[in-house]
Formats: structure tokens, sequence, C-alpha cells
């Protein structure tokens, strides 16, 4: 049942991209959706919003999405992941239907760490297991390195490690700046600049440099634009504008490489060809980590395949079968739970 207004803006993105021009008709979320039961996490600043996909009476696969996207990019992988373990979505505060940090605010890595601790808090697991792509990705790996005993196996996507800053100083100074005009601009009331479908899907295809094909932008957009209330017609991203001057952590390479000999766990690896990760960073810094991974972790795994950085969207059956060998490989221990939900 579509009840909600955000529900029922999903479903209107949907059914535009079926008589959209730029795109072919996919499969509608709500076949999915109703698969998921809605979730909604209370926190001191408002609520943590997710979908809890399979069995509730399991501890279930934690999954982060990336730097400005939404849990939206996970609807067309987890049906395909197995069903008997469970899977949390969460939309990231000031992402998808999540609650923004307060005014005055800025976001870091550091305050979303925070967050995975306190989802595993929330929900008393003794262990976490984490599928996560991009900012996701990074982050678990520094949680995963901080508390190797709180994790018992970590899925990256086309992300590894958090990336080396060469000019600490002009990037903090312009992150600064920037986060500062984006806080007044959230404190004026008048509304942000509104778009077509037609406009949003093409925006997010190119800001993704093309990662998101225009036909799996909705998935996306169901989750990260609201309706304008001038112009019929029209949408507004919905994600906070702080997001656009996220402070990232800024640790040091040999860092990095301890927090890779504290990893003794279960780890995969997925790398997609033609990634836009291999922009962030010289190359070196992430082969000298994979290279520390095997040398120390005999549970490392790592897998390249064909498709651009959101391949677990658009092309899921590249990794589902990979992703499910591993879950099921490594998932069975201590899954038991009373559910939260």
């Amino acid at each position: 049942m579509w009840k909600s207004a955000e529900e029922s803006l999903a479903r209107e993105i949907f059914r535009k991209s079926k008589a959209s021009s730029n795109g072919e008709a996919i499969k509608d979320v709500r076949e999915n959706s109703k698969k998921a039961t809605k979730v909604r996490i209370e926190v001191p600043w408002g609520h943590i919003a997710g979908k809890w996909w399979g069995p509730k009476n399991t501890r279930p696969i934690l999954c982060i999405h990336g730097w400005q996207d939404n849990i939206g990019t996970f609807d067309t992988l987890i049906p395909l992941l197995p069903s008997e373990f469970g899977y949390l979505a969460i939309d990231l505060p000031g992402h998808g239907f999540s609650s923004p940090f307060p005014h005055g605010m800025s976001y870091t890595a550091y305050d979303y760490l925070w967050i995975i601790r306190r989802i595993q808090e929330i929900y008393e697991w003794e262990k976490i297991s984490i599928l996560a792509h991009s900012l996701g990705a990074l982050l678990t790996f520094v949680y995963a390195g901080l508390f190797p005993d709180k994790v018992d196996f970590v899925i990256a996507l086309d992300a590894l490690k958090p990336k080396i800053m060469p000019d600490i100083v002009d990037y903090l100074q312009t992150m600064l700046t920037n986060v500062a005009i984006e806080d007044e601009r959230n404190l004026d009331p008048s509304e942000p600049p509104s778009y077509s479908f037609d406009q949003l899907v093409d925006r997010l295809h190119i800001g993704t440099y093309k990662s998101v094909s225009p036909d799996y932008c909705p998935y996306i957009l169901s989750r990260g634009v609201r309706k304008s209330t001038k112009y019929p017609d029209k949408y507004y991203f919905n994600r906070d504008g702080r997001l656009k001057y996220f402070k990232h952590l800024l640790i040091s390479q040999e860092s990095c490489l301890l927090l890779a000999r504290r990893i003794d766990i279960p780890y995969m690896f997925i790398r997609a060809e033609q990634s836009v990760v291999k922009f962030w960073e010289e190359e070196k810094y992430l082969l000298e980590v994979i290279e520390e991974l095997k040398k120390c972790n005999p549970q490392f795994v790592m897998h390249q395949v064909k498709g651009r950085h959101h391949v677990h969207l658009t092309n899921p059956t590249a990794i589902s079968g990979i992703l499910s060998d591993f879950i099921r490989k490594h998932g069975q221990n201590d899954r038991k739970t009373k559910s939260k939900l």
C-alpha cells in the first residue's frame, strides 16, 4: 500500500520513468518495496530512515550507501541476495528520508562512523555485518580497523580506503568556508531550484560521471527529491546542501596501512573496471593497502568486474552471485536476535 507522501512521490517518479523518452521501462520499485519493511530509528536530532528486507528474527546485514546517494542504490541488488538473511539499509543523515543534522553543524566522516556504532548499540548487536558502497565502504574500512572485534564480515563495493589528501590546508579552508554558506541557505525558507523529471535524470546521470544510467536514476530519485510547491510538474533535490562540503577522514597512508593490519575478518572488495574511484587519489595508495590486506588477512578477497561505480545498481547480476557465495559462507554464525522493529 502506498500511503505516505514519500511513497506516493516514489510511485510518481517510477511512473514518469516509464513514460519518459530518455529510458526504457524498468521494473517498478513497488514490486521490490513490497518485500521490505519501512524502518524509522529514533535519534536525538530526528530519525534515521531505512528498509529491512528478509527475516526479522535474525541479525541483518547493515547496508550503507555512498555520498549523496540513498538506499535506493540497493533496490535492485538486495532481492538477488540470499533470502534467508536479513538486510537493513539506512539513509545516512541528510540523505534520502533521514533527518538532516541540526542547523549550524556540518557533516563529517567521523559523525558517520558514530552512526554505525549507534545503530549497532540500538539493536544490541555484539557483531555487525556490513555491505557498503563508495563512501559507506570507506567508513566501513575504518570502522572494521578500529573495532575488528565488533565486525564479523564486510563487503565493500567499489571503494576500499579513505583517500589521501595532498593539500589538507586548502581542502579544509574550502570546506569550512562553503559549508557556512550552505548552512545559511538552509535557513532560507524559499524553495530550492526545481527541475523537470528529465532534467533530474540528466543531472543525476551526469553528476555521477554517467555511473547511474538514465533507466536506473529513478531508484535514487525515488528517495532523493521532493515535489515543488511552486511548479506542479517539477521537483527539487532533498539532500542537505551541506553534504557538498562533507569533511572526509583526514588520515595518513600510514594510518590506513595500520588499520589494514588490524582487520582479520572475512573482507571482500569488489572493484569496477570503469570506477571513478581511481581518480580520487594516486593509484599507489590503494594498491599498497590491498597488498597489506592480502599479506595480513588470509580472509581478504578481491574481485574486479566490468561496469561503472554503480554496477551494483545498474547490473546487479554481475556481482550478486559472488556476494551470495560470500554471505552464505561467512554469515551463518550468531545471527539470532530479537527484532527491534
